[in-house]
Order: C-alpha cells, then structure tokens, then sequence
C-alpha cells in the first residue's frame, strides 16, 4: 500500500537539504561591501506657538534620519539565483531643527534674539554628535553590511522580498542599533551640559 505522508516527508525533507545546499552555495558569492555615507543639508525654522510654553522660553526639535538604500549583485546558479549585498549608501544625520519661541517675547526683540542665540547652542550641539561619531558610524555600518549573508532565490519574482530581507537585517544589526543608542545618549548629555553651564545672563539682561 501507497503510504502517501511518507511520501510527503522524504519529499520535504529532500527539499529541506537542497534549499541548505543552495544558500551554502550562495555563500560563494558574498562581496565585501561599500559603505557610503551621506550627511543631509539641514534647514532651521523658527516658530511661535500659540499656546504659551509653560516655564520654558524656547526649545528645539531635532529630526535625526537615517536612511539606507542598497545595491545588490545577482548570481544565476543551477538551481535559481544568489542576491549579495554590493553597497550600502545611507544618509544619516540631523534633516531639520524646528525653535519653538515662546509667543510673550516679540519678534526681533532682545529676549527673543537671546532665546534664538541659546537654542541655536542646541543645535550646534546636535550637528556637534553627528561628527563625533562619524568613523563609529561607518565601522558600525560596514560591520553590519558585511554580516549579512547572500540569500537563495528561486526565481526572479523573489527578487523584491530578498532585497528586503537584507536591509532589515541590515538595519536590525546590533551594531546598528548600538550605533543609535550612543547618538541619543549623547544628544542627552550634550543639551544637558548647555543647560547646566548655561547662566542665561543674556536673557537677564534683556528683562531687566
């Protein structure tokens, strides 16, 4: 008698080895990738909100992006195609600075120029980490890029989702996302220390 479910399971498990055969393969091809970094052109807006900010003068919001477009290579094999990672060109780094200026000063005024001059320290600050951490920032992402390994497909229409697959394992990385963890921290302690050594002596002056 015909015993179709072992069939099936020598028949999944034959597959099972060659879908492995054919990654080990693919593994032939991986390439030592390109890193590229690119850091954006920011721009600064300043802006008075209706509602009044409470106990605060002013402040700033940073927006930190981080993007990362790859190029992969694709090997026809016997068995359908191995995608590699080629390079990496990402732009990371402070896009936009909105300042928010409390609406009591009036524009032009000397305490709205002191507020401005105070958080434009803050921002000083924030493009202050982007450089500190640029080699960091490039190992951290060579690191990651080299650690992602060649993917089987079997046809062309999987070429789509194997391109995604490497960028979030890219992006998921560890030393990615450690890489992200220290530029926050040391926006942090960055904007902290202004605030700490800040003797807002400027603004004293201007309220007198």
């Amino acid at each position: 008698m015909f015993n179709s479910c072992k069939f099936l399971a020598i028949f999944l498990s034959l597959f099972g080895v060659l879908n492995i055969a054919n990654a080990n393969e693919c593994a032939t091809y991986k390439i030592k990738p390109k890193i590229v970094i690119n850091i954006p052109q920011w721009n600064k807006s300043v802006i008075q909100p209706h509602e009044s900010m409470d106990l605060l003068h002013g402040n700033v919001v940073a927006t930190l992006v981080d993007n990362y477009d790859i190029n992969t290579d694709i090997t026809s094999i016997e068995d359908g195609f191995c995608i590699s990672l080629k390079s990496v060109y990402s732009t990371i780094g402070y896009s936009d600075f909105l300042v928010k200026i409390d609406k009591r000063h009036n524009k032009n005024s000397c305490s709205y120029t002191a507020i401005l001059n105070h958080e434009n320290k803050h921002i000083d600050a924030y493009l202050s980490v982007i450089d500190d951490y640029k080699t960091d920032l490039h190992n951290a992402l060579y690191s990651a890029a080299d650690s992602v390994m060649p993917i089987f497909i079997k046809d062309t229409s999987e070429i789509d989702w194997a391109i995604e697959k490497l960028n979030n394992e890219l992006q998921s990385h560890p030393n990615i996302v450690l890489i992200k963890q220290k530029i926050h921290a040391a926006e942090e302690i960055k904007n902290k220390n202004i605030d700490i050594i800040e003797d807002y002596s400027e603004l004293k002056k201007c309220l007198k």
